[in-house]
């Protein structure tokens, strides 16, 4: 593929796609270095900016990521998020990832007025605050802080949770199922407390969610967590409905 000056499309755009179809075709593979930005400038005959220009947004994109003094790399997929009631550990496993987790804190709280609403219970009753930071094949993804109505889960604090499904320990040793739930995700920029924790620089652009569990119509759970947007994507099946 050479770039067209002729075409409408600006130059920067083709070689993005030029660069996107090298990485699907598997030319360049994970952590594969690219050409520099003067050889591919020479080859496509192409401005340093222009060039720069194109890098900047797949590293943005979290197709490409920088080693400073060593050069541009591809970066590896992005994991899709699924727009589906399923535990991170799970997931994680399904999709051919080692799941992990660390502890960052956990206590025994009232719950803020905000969080007792949504939980359907008494402004400042107790919650099981847990602040977690959860890892695939040890790379953080994602930073979660869950609330947990306490007087659902006595004595769950004394609970081992690294390394494990809440989900799971809640189904075991709880009788609580979790079968359904409401969420939202927004786009954000990380703050200092999590950028650190994820190995990111603060401001860069993470996927914000909030999550409200329910089983058997208790709500059971609400959890705002913190995804890396470099390393997650959205996907969802639609279907056109009639008369629309």
């Amino acid at each position: 593929m050479a770039i067209d000056p002729a075409s409408p499309v600006p130059k920067y755009a083709q070689l993005r796609e030029l660069l996107i179809d090298w990485i699907a075709d598997a030319e360049l593979t994970v952590d594969a270095i690219i050409p520099s930005e003067r050889e591919l400038g020479q080859t496509y005959g192409l401005s340093r900016m222009t060039v720069r220009q194109t890098i900047d947004q797949l590293v943005s994109e979290g197709k490409l990521y920088r080693v400073p003094g060593k050069g541009t790399f591809v970066a590896r997929p992005k994991i899709e998020m699924p727009l589906a009631l399923a535990s991170f550990t799970e997931d994680m496993r399904a999709r051919g990832y080692r799941p992990g987790s660390r502890d960052i804190a956990r206590r025994l709280v009232p719950a803020s007025g905000h969080t007792a609403r949504l939980l359907g219970i008494p402004a400042g009753s107790r919650v099981h605050h847990i602040e977690r930071l959860r890892t695939a094949d040890d790379e953080p993804m994602a930073v979660e802080r869950t609330n947990v109505p306490a007087t659902l889960v006595p004595g769950l604090d004394s609970r081992r949770l690294s390394g494990c499904s809440l989900y799971q320990i809640l189904a075991e040793e709880f009788g609580i199922v979790v079968e359904s739930g409401e969420q939202t995700i927004e786009a954000a920029l990380c703050d200092p407390v999590d950028a650190r924790l994820l190995g990111i620089s603060e401001g860069s652009p993470v996927l914000a969610m909030q999550r409200l569990s329910l089983s058997n119509g208790t709500r059971v759970e609400f959890v705002v967590s913190t995804y890396r947007a470099d390393r997650y994507q959205l996907r969802s099946h639609l279907d056109r409905h009639s008369g629309h």
